[in-house]
């Protein structure tokens, strides 16, 4: 994975990813999709979701997508169909990371980037408030873009801390939260909404939400299955535990949430060539070698650069054969960064292409000038090969496995 594409894939920061057009709310109706770039699939379940958003230029996909996913819930459960504010939370979330990185003497991560956990932690901690209340748009901006705000708050911190000063003074927070305010807006304690008065914590209540109801869920083998480790990534500042579980039960877990009517979160490497989110598809080609190749194809292979080689690999324009992927494989490309953490996404249903093959249909928060208005389809070999972990209910977790990891009996239908 190279840095600089992370930071274009998760800030969304490309031009070509920010119109004013807001794309329908799905109704869960399955359809079939006919695109120029050679594939042709064909909605097998979805689960109702909201509005695609746009993050724009900043790198706040771990927010939008829990957020998105928490707007599933409240609409899951008959609730009203909501629009709550990531802001709220990334404001939050900002103060806190501030704190442990000053405690932490700089030793940890600051950025941008976070996790799923992080919209947990805020839900639990602070509550939860409706766009409309909190934009987090106070900078003059129509859309979001944070690169002056992190800019300045990583040197309003690395400034506070210069020298390693034996004593922090009693301002600093004080004086980091301005920053946020200054940007953001003053956070909000009390609003109305529909003539009723709210707290972000009683509002929160008020859409059902509950902090305990959710679980992280990865799959490696430097830990033991079927106990809670804190996933190795530099964004997971919060040192949040996830489940671990062989990824035949992740992927069990998953198609057994849809299925059920529930959405997933998922944080997945996007560094691949064939992540192809303007063609809306993700694939994980078998790599092309000598050994599997014969005739002219081969004759035209051996007289190709490094690069050439590599580019061919991705070059499809329709189904074509992918690699296995197992749990070995999997591990192997975390452990020598092949796997990185890229970005946040909410898969919201499951497909095929014309040949039969399995994918999920994931929803992004990168606008929707794209071939299927800010969705795509993933195969089942891209999801897993390169995903880091997911965050469910823990209702639509399949029971024998929810056993084997110490939470309480699914709800619903079981596999």
């Amino acid at each position: 994975m190279k840095r600089i594409f992370l930071l274009a894939a998760c800030a969304a920061s490309l031009s070509a990813f920010a119109t004013d057009y807001t794309a329908p709310a799905f109704d869960g109706t399955a359809d079939e999709k006919t695109d120029s770039t050679g594939f042709v699939f064909k909605d097998i379940k979805l689960v109702k979701t909201g509005p695609v958003r746009d993050q724009n230029k900043s790198g706040t996909c771990w927010c939008f997508c829990t957020t998105t996913f928490l707007e599933d819930e409240v609409r899951r459960k008959g609730g009203p169909e909501v629009d709550l504010s990531e802001m709220f939370t990334v404001n939050h979330a900002y103060r806190d990371k501030a704190r442990k990185y000053a405690m932490m003497d700089g030793k940890i991560n600051f950025a941008q980037g976070g996790a799923a956990a992080d919209v947990i932690y805020v839900l639990r901690n602070y509550g939860m408030v409706p766009e409309s209340v909190y934009s987090g748009l106070n900078y003059g901006e129509g859309k979001h873009s944070h690169y002056e705000l992190a800019d300045g708050l990583q040197g309003y911190l690395d400034g506070v801390m210069k020298g390693g000063k034996k004593k922090m003074s009693t301002a600093w927070q004080k004086g980091f939260d301005g920053i946020l305010d200054a940007y953001f807006g003053e956070l909000p304690t009390e609003f109305t909404v529909d003539g009723k008065k709210y707290t972000p914590q009683s509002y929160a209540k008020a859409l059902g939400l509950n902090p305990d109801d959710y679980i992280n869920i990865t799959s490696f083998t430097h830990h033991p299955f079927y106990q809670p480790f804190a996933l190795e990534v530099a964004d997971n500042w919060l040192w949040d535990q996830s489940q671990n579980v062989p990824i035949d039960e992740l992927q069990a877990i998953v198609d057994n949430a849809i299925e059920n009517g529930y959405t997933v979160v998922w944080a997945a490497d996007v560094s691949e060539g064939g992540f192809k989110w303007k063609d809306g598809v993700a694939l994980m080609p078998e790599v092309k070698t000598g050994d599997n190749l014969e005739g002219s194809e081969l004759a035209r292979w051996v007289k190709l650069s490094d690069k050439e080689r590599e580019n061919s690999t991705y070059d499809f324009h329709g189904p074509v054969k992918e690699m296995t992927v197992t749990q070995e494989n999997r591990q192997e490309m975390f452990d020598n960064k092949q796997t990185t953490d890229d970005h946040g996404m909410v898969i919201v249903g499951i497909a095929e292409d014309q040949e039969g093959n399995k994918y999920y249909k994931v929803k992004n928060s990168w606008d929707t000038n794209q071939i299927y208005d800010g969705f795509f389809y993933c195969s089942v070999p891209y999801f897993r090969a390169k995903t880091m972990s997911i965050m469910v209910n823990k209702e639509s977790v399949p029971e024998k496995i929810a056993k084997k990891i110490g939470i309480a009996p699914a709800k619903g239908k079981k596999k």
